[in-house]
């Protein structure tokens, strides 16, 4: 049997774990976003890597392969930014989680620490999805404005 004294301190610790679950599920949802990431930049890498395996020297197409380079490069830049603040969004959720056990366990009040971290993960966040949607806008612009020279 558990003494009265320790009854508490489980209590506790399974409330800590309670309020601790909703973060983690935010955790596994950042790193499925990072693993949509980091496809789409190894995808654009590829492409990179076979673009500067040609012979451009003896290309009539120079322009349009340097065009593209460059637009792969802007990409890569672009969707690197956006793991960043993805991975920045998993710091910022495993320091909430962190603070909420420490708080309780230390006995000191993390209200506010624990508020300003989930806003700044929820800000990373939304700034990750919106480099990726201008990732999107970049891939579909360039594909429709292939088809439109195709049909000049």
């Amino acid at each position: 049997m558990i003494p009265p004294d320790n009854s508490s301190i489980i209590t506790t610790i399974s409330t800590l774990i309670e309020l601790s679950v909703a973060p983690v599920f935010l955790l596994a949802g950042v790193a499925g976003l990072l693993n949509v990431f980091i496809g789409r930049l190894t995808r654009i890498i590829d492409k990179l890597e076979r673009i500067d395996r040609l012979d451009t020297s003896k290309s009539r197409d120079t322009k349009d392969i340097l065009k593209r380079r460059a637009f792969l490069v802007m990409r890569m830049q672009n969707t690197n930014l956006a793991i960043f603040f993805c991975t920045a969004t998993g710091l910022m959720v495993a320091l909430v989680i962190l603070t909420i056990f420490f708080s309780a366990l230390l006995s000191f009040s993390g209200e506010t620490f624990i508020s300003i971290l989930f806003i700044l993960a929820m800000f990373f966040l939304i700034i990750a999805l919106l480099l990726f949607l201008r990732e999107i806008y970049f891939t579909t612009s360039y594909i429709k404005t292939k088809k439109l020279d195709t049909y000049s």
